[in-house]
């Protein structure tokens, strides 16, 4: 068991309508495009694939995808959109679970690295994707790019999201690389706030080089979104393909 925090099944079950936009088209569209062209004629391993969001529309494109999903709660979820014959799903955290077989793509969306709240198990993720990956296959992640350049001397808060039904806002341990997202969401039925929060290790993406170096894997591509738009220094989140030698 790695140090991730677990979802409840509160927060499962209302997990799809409340990243409703991130399974939009216009966002899920260019994922599963780049995703599946990576893939190719073999199979997709997805790591922290929580209810699906990707997994499942990447599976009915015809790419195989095997889930690691740390939670049950979130599994659960997932099971109710498709049976296990068509997306196998694996209980386990993603820096010591081992699926059988090889994979041409490994990958892991929306900042769920972060989730492993140790540089070590970090690096751990990155070998057990190696360890998964057939000769020539790729590791992908999405992740955000810490938003430290928002915080003057003093400021320990970076909000990122202010809206009529939401309010979001991370605090920093700039020390230990540790964030923590809190979440002030407005209940629909009595016009109350629901108050959530999440401990994350944030990196670097010349930190995550590193780690893929120590796991065998060579850098390939670097963009600032799906669509593959360059990656400069203000973008605000990278997508990241590593590379295992053939």
């Amino acid at each position: 068991m790695t140090s991730s925090e677990l979802w409840t099944r509160a927060t499962a079950d209302r997990y799809d309508a409340e990243e409703g936009e991130m399974s939009s088209a216009a966002v899920l569209g260019p994922t599963l495009d780049f995703l599946a062209g990576l893939a190719g004629d073999g199979r997709a391993l997805e790591f922290a694939i929580g209810t699906g969001r990707v997994g499942v529309p990447l599976r009915e494109r015809g790419v195989p995808v095997v889930g690691v999903e740390l939670s049950e709660h979130m599994a659960a979820v997932l099971r109710r959109k498709v049976d296990e014959d068509r997306l196998p799903v694996t209980v386990g955290d993603m820096a010591t679970t081992v699926v059988p077989g090889e994979f041409t793509l490994v990958y892991l969306v929306y900042n769920t690295i972060t989730n492993l709240l140790t540089q070590d198990e970090q690096v751990e993720c990155f070998r057990n994707a190696a360890r998964h990956l057939a000769p020539g296959g790729r590791f992908v992640i999405e992740l955000g790019v810490p938003p430290l350049r928002f915080l003057p001397p003093g400021q320990v808060a970076v909000p990122f999201d202010v809206s009529e039904r939401h309010l979001g806002f991370d605090t920093f341990d700039l020390v230990e690389q540790i964030l923590v997202s809190h979440h002030f969401t407005r209940d629909a039925d009595d016009g109350g706030y629901r108050r959530a929060n999440s401990r994350h290790r944030y990196a670097w993406p010349a930190e995550l080089d590193l780690m893929a170096r120590i796991a065998g894997l060579a850098l390939e591509r670097r963009v600032a979104d799906w669509n593959g738009t360059p990656f400069t220094q203000d973008s605000t989140k990278h997508i990241s393909v590593w590379r295992k030698p053939i």
